[in-house]
Formats: structure tokens, C-alpha cells, sequence
């Protein structure tokens, strides 16, 4: 989908020299990760001696189940965490409507554009290491970008193809500025589909990400650099540029670099075939209330190659399977400044301007947009209940997540339903959460 709006240290640097021969430039690649203690598991502990009113998170789970009971969600699993402890988890329904196989906690979920906010982590880090500045133009080290044309449409319908007015930053990409949409609509729409480029699921892809991402620079984007605020493929190009810039693959840079030192046992690109039957089954709601089995096989709305895929392209815009645990604790992370436990990812400098909006006034009433999170900046005009700064996102299958320093808070929330006509859930969980707070 297009989102296009105009409106008002321990673990630390690697310096192993990697030439990128095409590009002619030498940036500093990340090697492998030093040994380091894992983060312990999180501590639990009851809502009330976190600051939430007795009974009142069970809301969450009530609702949830009636959502279950009504054929509105096939399953879901929750989890509420505050000053860094799990005061409340969930999980309700099925796994597999058909099989009747409940829900577990440690259910697997695709979750989509979630990706993006580790991605963007990924990349901060080789900021830290020394390998780039986000000020960099992105054809440094993908030389494909170095020069890159923007479709204007044209009165009669058609488009012009115009040279770019500037070069494309990595920051652009962050922020989803860079004028790069899905493919699937607007103006050169029909030259991605030529290209046999469109949306965000590549499981099935049997080349590499970097060869589809370098594909992607000689094709027409849909905005000039800075213009607009244009969702689309950024962060899986941010992915083939941390696989340029470090010289490994992005499954390998993200497992020893972040999942290895936060104990995220359960985040995969492709899943093992050991942990199959954990995997929760895609649903598709196309009216509200009425749940299909999602079909078998690749695409936007399937069950996707995720087990059995050619295990080829890793996409860091959508590319990722996980479970609430595991993202909690990537969240957690974040919330406490880049650490976890021992394990340093970030500096806090770093997830500072992460959390900061970038955008100004070019993404949503109320809302700005950081580097890989939209960040809330006025709670009147985003008109539901959270705080000032909270930053999230979500993911297709209907996965949510938000951090919120002000009240401590970590909540995510994943289900797996595409499309989902109707549900209110999300809005849902945000009120009782919040209503929730002592």
C-alpha cells in the first residue's frame, strides 16, 4: 500500500575492511559479534505493583476471547510490559481453526513490517561502528541509486520520467521520504510490474535481495527526495545496505548482532523446519466477522514460503518471523536506551534521534515519523490515548506494537489476519491498556 500524505560499550565496532568493488569505496564492514552474556529472561510481576488498577488488564484478555468466540480473530497473543517486567501476557483461540490447535504464547507469527524497526536498528549501529552516516547518499554504497528518476504524472494521465533533483539518502530511507512506494499503483506503476517488482512479500524470491534492490534503482519512483511522505520498499533497500556495507548476508548481521545478544531464539527470515508446527495460520477477513483460511503457497495474503521457501531473500521491510517474547525484548531494548540486561545494541544517543520525528508535518494529523517508528507529537489532533513521544508501528498480518517512555510501558500485539475488514482491536487494546493505568 502507498501511504502518501502532505499535512500541515560492549557490543560496539567492528573494523574489518570490505571493498565494494563496484562502487569503488572501502566502508568499514561489521564483524562477527564478540562473546557476550545474554540478556536474562524478563522478570514478571503483578499489574498492581506495576501501577495498573486491579483486574483491569483482564479487560484486554476478555475482549480478546469474545473476539475469538464471535469468528472476528482466529487467535491472538498479548503482551503488557512495565518498568521492564511482564505484568500481563495473553494468549487466546487458535492456532489453526481447522485443526482446532490452540494458541500458545510462544506462538511464531509473520510479522510483516516489523522488520523495519530492526532493520533500522541494524543500520543505526553501523553508524556507531564508523561504517556510514545516515547523511550519506544511498549510491555510495549501492551504486544503483547513485542516480535515480522520479515518474510526474501528466495531465492526460500519463507520466514524464525526470531525473531526480538530488540524491537519495539513507536518511530518506529511514524516514520513508526517499519518493519509493510498493509498485502497486500511481504514476511508472507499470514499469514495476514489468520488472516483476511489486509489494512487500519476497519469501519466494530465489535471487538475492540485493539483486532485486539494485533492479530497483533503474525504475521510476513516485516522488522527488524530501517531497513526500511515500511508504513502499526503504527499509528492504536499508537491508541490501547493510549486507553491502558489512559484507554478510542481513540474516547473518542481524542474528549475531541483535537476536544472539537479546536472546530472540524465535526470529527468523525462514523458519526451522523443527519449529513448523509453532507457526500461527493466515486468515483472511475480507468482510468483518467472516474468517477464510488464507490459501496455500507465496503472496501478500497466503500462507507465504516462510518454511519452505527457496531461503534466499531476506527482507529487511517484511521479511521476518517472530514471537511477542522475542519482540518485547528488541522493544525493551529500545525503551531502556539500547541496552538489555548486558547486552549493548545502541547508544541512547541513538535511540534518541530514532524516536525523534524527522518529517515534520508530512505524515499524519498529530503523528510524525522517525527512523523506522511513526512517533506521537500531539495527543489531540492523533485523538486516542497515549503519550507524548510514544513511538510504534505495526505489520500487514495485523501485528501491532508501541513503547511508550513516558508510562515505562512495552506492548505487543500479534494476530495474523490479512486483510482484516472491520476489526477495531488495535484502537481497542490502546484504550483498555491506558484505561488500565492507576
Amino acid at each position: 500500500m502507498i501511504h502518501s500524505r502532505r499535512l500541515s560499550s560492549r557490543l560496539f565496532p567492528f573494523a574489518v575492511a570490505a571493498l565494494l568493488s563496484a562502487a569503488g569505496v572501502a566502508p568499514l564492514a561489521a564483524g562477527p559479534a564478540p562473546a557476550a552474556t545474554l540478556a536474562q529472561e524478563l522478570p514478571r510481576v503483578a499489574p498492581e505493583d506495576a501501577g495498573f488498577a486491579p483486574g483491569r488488564l483482564e479487560r484486554v484478555g476478555a475482549l480478546l476471547d469474545e473476539y475469538v468466540a464471535h469468528g472476528r480473530l482466529p487467535g491472538a497473543v498479548v503482551a503488557v510490559l512495565r518498568d521492564g517486567a511482564v505484568v500481563y501476557e495473553h494468549a487466546t483461540g487458535f492456532a489453526d481453526l481447522e485443526a482446532r490447535a490452540p494458541l500458545g504464547a510462544d506462538a511464531i507469527f509473520r510479522i510483516a513490517s516489523q522488520t523495519k524497526a530492526i532493520v533500522s536498528v541494524a543500520v543505526m549501529m553501523l553508524q556507531e561502528d564508523g561504517a556510514l552516516l545516515i547523511s550519506d547518499p544511498v549510491g555510495k554504497y549501492l551504486p544503483a541509486f547513485t542516480e535515480t528518476t522520479v515518474a510526474e504524472p501528466l495531465p492526460d494521465g500519463g507520466y514524464d520520467v525526470v531525473a531526480a533533483q538530488r540524491p537519495i539518502t539513507v536518511r530518506d530511507l529511514l524516514t520513508h521520504t526517499a519518493g519509493i512506494a510498493y509498485g502497486m499503483g500511481g504514476p511508472g506503476a507499470d514499469r514495476w510490474r514489468e520488472a516483476e517488482i511489486t509489494g512487500w512479500y519476497f519469501a519466494h524470491r530465489e535471487e538475492p535481495v540485493r539483486a532485486t534492490v539494485d533492479r530497483m534503482g533503474s525504475l521510476p519512483f513516485q516522488a522527488q527526495p524530501g517531497e513526500r511522505f511515500v511508504y513502499g520498499y526503504n527499509t528492504g533497500i536499508l537491508g541490501a545496505l547493510v549486507e553491502a556495507v558489512s559484507g554478510r548476508t542481513l540474516e547473518d548481521f542481524l542474528h549475531s548482532r541483535i537476536f544472539e545478544p537479546l536472546d530472540m531464539r524465535d526470529t527468523h527470515f525462514y523458519l526451522p523446519p523443527e519449529k513448523r508446527d509453532r507457526l500461527a495460520t493466515v486468515y483472511n477477513q475480507r468482510m468483518p466477522g467472516a474468517l477464510v483460511r488464507a490459501r496455500d503457497g507465496e503472496g501478500m495474503d497466503a500462507q507465504g514460503q516462510y518454511v519452505d521457501g527457496p531461503r534466499v531473500s531476506f527482507s529487511g521491510g517484511a521479511g521476518l518471523l517472530s514471537t511477542a517474547r522475542d519482540y518485547a525484548r528488541f522493544l525493551q531494548m529500545m525503551l531502556d536506551g539500547g541496552t538489555l540486561g548486558e547486552a549493548r545494541i545502541l547508544s541512547p544517543a541513538s535511540v534518541a534521534l530514532m524516536t525523534s520525528n524527522h518529517v515534520g508535518d508530512l505524515f499524519a494529523p498529530g503523528m510524525g515519523f522517525g527512523l523506522g517508528f511513526s512517533v506521537r507529537l500531539d495527543l489531540g489532533e492523533a485523538g486516542e490515548p497515549g503519550s507524548l513521544g510514544d513511538y510504534g508501528w505495526g505489520g500487514a498480518y495485523h501485528t501491532t506494537y508501541w513503547v511508550d517512555p513516558e508510562e515505562r510501558l512495552v506492548v505487543v500485539y500479534f494476530t495474523q489476519v490479512i486483510p482484516a475488514a472491520g476489526l477495531d482491536d488495535h484502537r481497542k487494546l490502546r484504550a483498555l491498556v491506558y484505561g488500565a493505568l492507576r
